[in-house]
């Protein structure tokens, strides 16, 4: 008998590092040992957004969702005895992409390492991050400069990496439909591919080549047969685009090449068991069908919904994978789906309405335009709004969340504080210290690097011209420039960008008919304000530190203005000392306070202190995001009024809990408020 053929399996990555350089090296090399086939790096916030440790926005955020970079000998020490030459390794940073590739570049370059040869992703898809993510720091337009140098260093200097993976990943997360996932994605690809040929740094004939090298990640939910077919509609307008847009003709160029990480908008805490199906099933959608598989895939831990998943969770994930790929027979077929009816009818509404939105936004002057508008937030807002309102009407049903929701006590979080990682609040003061020594001594021996000042000042000058700004950022990466130092020289010449919330336009999405749950929430809200002598209860929604996952928030203040307060939302990355004067100025009479990066313990507690000593102690503060039970209490007995974790879907009922905390603030007697 003769042996069946096997496809190569895809690359199986797990997105990993926290803590420390040294912690995550010795994460990688674990999981390498384990049969990973490729490195998956997660940077910390600061990192992502342009700060040093000692940076007053980093508090209570280093390490904590990702590993802190501030410099060479952070990179270097990072991938310590991992030749890099022999490595296929994906970095999901946007803003200081460019950065983070220098760093990786000298570090090779260190080890004796043909640079040509260097295998591996950065994301830098920066559109998203207005979007949906909030890593953002500059402005669109010098944001798409970086970019597109990028993309125009890597093709001519480092030939098989991918300079860009364009990210509808956290579209999804912030609500897309699979239409608005691929219309947002594929427009944002033709503004960068446009702005690419537009810089005049790419030769005619290598228009194929710059094709070739973009790549996609994207996100694939529990829908099965529509992510599937999502997968095959992208595939096809890709190749259409590509030919018609840019002439390509090979059709290898063309190939829609693509990265996944399955979904974690549907993890439940609420029986996180059930996670394990959810994330199987999402992983078959993008590996099932051969001609839309994925090239590479990481899938989140079953826990993540109650906080960082440990390494055996994310061994747990990569097993899944292994099964699949070398158990299961998967891999000896052709395309199971070729020749369904009821796919190609699906695969082709999602063309034909994907394209449909494409042209919406083309004629809104391209996908830039559409950031800088509004337009494409507020579509993301008004569609993640309008998935809530379905969830909580029982329309959508979610098992253990809103059916079946008796439970057997679950062994696995019979010990909620072991069943995640956490990160030691120790972590941060050793990174500050290391950092505050690298300042001091990286023009000594054994480093002997040039000072920095210089290659900072050429930076800024490449910045104000129209040079290719990545030659300037290896001279301040070898020199031993911090992150931010690096990005405090473009922010010098760029300026910062605050995008659109969204919240303001979004439509209103739950009924506030009689005998519904909004219409007694709204009935809470106008008798409080009549009783505190106001016209309006106020309503501040807070995003401290730099966690840029704004879509709870933005529901939140989104229902809270439907329900008839006057809300307060300025967006994301707040100092706790400007949410507290936001507070003041506007003389709330509730606070909510979103975080999902796990800075709640240090950030929340310091804005309660800050209103106390600004006499306003007695405004109820209510947290929400990714808490831990131990951290609840914590934060309850520092004096937050309540905690909300993914498991409260209701959002029409915590905003009448934060009616009922107003009052009892007030001393107002509980309202019953008739049904």
């Amino acid at each position: 008998m003769t042996e069946r053929h096997k496809d190569r399996p895809w690359l199986m990555r797990t997105y990993a590092g926290h803590s420390t350089a040294e912690a995550s090296n010795e994460l990688y090399r674990r999981n390498l040992a384990k049969g990973q086939t490729g490195l998956s790096v997660a940077f910390d916030l600061p990192t992502q957004t342009g700060y040093d440790p000692d940076h007053i926005l980093a508090r209570g955020e280093v390490g904590r969702v990702g590993v802190p970079v501030s410099h060479v000998g952070d990179m270097r020490r990072l991938f310590q005895d991992i030749p890099l030459e022999q490595m296929n390794t994906s970095m999901t940073i946007n803003a200081t992409a460019m950065w983070l590739l220098a760093l990786y570049q000298v570090v090779a370059e260190e080890q004796g390492a043909d640079i040509t040869q260097l295998q591996g992703t950065t994301q830098n898809d920066i559109v998203k991050e207005y979007l949906s993510r909030g890593t953002h720091v500059f402005p669109p337009v010098p944001s798409l400069r970086l970019t597109t140098d990028m993309i125009t260093y890597t093709v001519n200097h480092i030939p098989k990496w991918n300079p860009i993976n364009i990210c509808s990943y956290h579209l999804q997360e912030a609500g897309a439909t699979p239409v608005q996932e691929i219309a947002y994605a594929m427009s944002t690809a033709i503004a960068v591919l446009d702005a690419v040929f537009a810089s005049g740094q790419i030769a005619e004939e290598r228009k194929g080549d710059v094709v070739a090298r973009i790549s996609f990640f994207v996100n694939a939910g529990v829908r099965f047969i529509e992510e599937m077919c999502k997968m095959r509609a992208f595939g096809r307008i890709w190749d259409k685009i590509t030919r018609e847009r840019y002439g390509i003709e090979d059709p290898k160029q063309r190939r829609f090449r693509y990265g996944v990480q399955v979904n974690s908008l549907g993890l439940t805490e609420a029986q996180p068991e059930n996670n394990i199906q959810r994330i199987v099933l999402e992983m078959l959608a993008v590996t099932l069908s051969k001609d839309a598989r994925a090239r590479a895939v990481q899938l989140p831990a079953w826990n993540e919904a109650l906080g960082l998943p440990r390494p055996w969770d994310q061994q747990w994930s990569l097993r899944m994978q292994q099964v699949l790929a070398y158990e299961s027979d998967l891999l000896e077929y052709a395309d199971i789906f070729e020749g369904s009816h009821v796919i190609e009818a699906k695969v082709a509404s999602l063309v034909e309405e994907s394209l449909a939105e494409m042209d919406r936004i083309k004629e809104m002057g391209g996908a830039m335009a559409a950031v800088e508008s509004g337009y494409l937030k507020s579509q993301l807002v008004a569609s993640h709004a309008e998935r809530r309102a379905r969830i909580e009407g029982g329309t959508d049903k979610i098992v253990g969340v809103n059916i079946f929701e008796t439970t057997e006590p679950n062994p696995l979080t019979a010990d909620l504080d072991g069943a995640i990682h956490t990160v030691d609040p120790a972590v941060e003061a050793r990174v500050v210290a290391a950092l505050q020594e690298w300042r001091d001594t990286r023009y000594q021996p054994p480093f002997n690097h040039p000072r920095p000042c210089k290659a900072l000042e050429r930076l800024k000058a490449a910045a104000k011209g129209t040079e290719n700004l990545m030659e300037a950022t290896l001279e301040c990466a070898r020199a031993g420039v911090t992150t931010g130092e690096w990005s405090g020289a473009l922010r010098e010449v760029f300026g910062e960008f605050r995008a659109p919330t969204g919240v303001s336009s979004a439509p209103v999405t739950v009924s506030a008919e009689e005998g519904t749950a909004m219409a007694l929430v709204r009935r809470k809200v106008e008798v409080t304000a009549r009783d505190l002598g106001v016209g309006k209860l106020r309503f501040l929604v807070g995003k401290p530190g730099l966690d840029g996952h704004s879509n709870g928030a933005e529901q939140i203040a989104v229902r809270a203005r439907d329900a008839g307060f006057e809300v307060v939302y300025q967006g994301i990355r707040l100092t706790p000392e400007e949410i507290v004067a936001a507070a003041v100025a506007e003389d709330v009479h509730g606070v909510g306070l979103s975080i999902l990066s796990g800075s709640h313990a240090q950030l929340v507690p310091d804005v309660l202190e800050r209103l106390r000593e600004a006499g306003a102690g007695d405004i109820p503060v209510i947290a929400g995001g990714i808490i831990p039970n131990a951290d609840a209490e914590l934060l309850r007995a520092a004096g937050v009024a309540a905690v909300f974790t993914p498991k409260d879907f209701d959002i029409t009922g915590i905003i009448g809990r934060i009616v009922d905390e107003i009052r009892k603030a007030n001393k107002l007697d509980p309202l019953e408020v008739p049904a």
